[in-house]
């Protein structure tokens, strides 16, 4: 199934961004940055080369989660879901 979904140059799991894309979120998209495995990433940019990470548990006013832009090479995959 994941085979005939490519996925975007860019995405983000905010709702409220023009890069967020429900249908391929929920097909658990994993990202590699820099050859590491990251959990905390907010959105990704593969052409630009960075990331968004979250910084800690810190919130704006409006109660989002702040975050960090790094730069580096990104890898975003589909994580292989265990077979039941």
């Amino acid at each position: 199934m994941t085979a005939s979904v490519e996925l975007p140059d860019r995405l983000c799991v905010d709702p409220k961004s023009p890069y967020y894309n429900e249908a391929v979120l929920a097909l658990d998209v994993g990202i590699r940055f820099k050859g590491v495995e990251k959990n905390n990433v907010e959105e990704y940019c593969v052409s630009e080369g960075w990331i968004r990470v979250s910084a800690g548990n810190a919130k704006d006013r409006h109660g989002n989660p702040l975050t960090i832009k790094v730069h580096g090479p990104v890898e975003p995959y589909f994580r292989d879901k265990p077979q039941a």
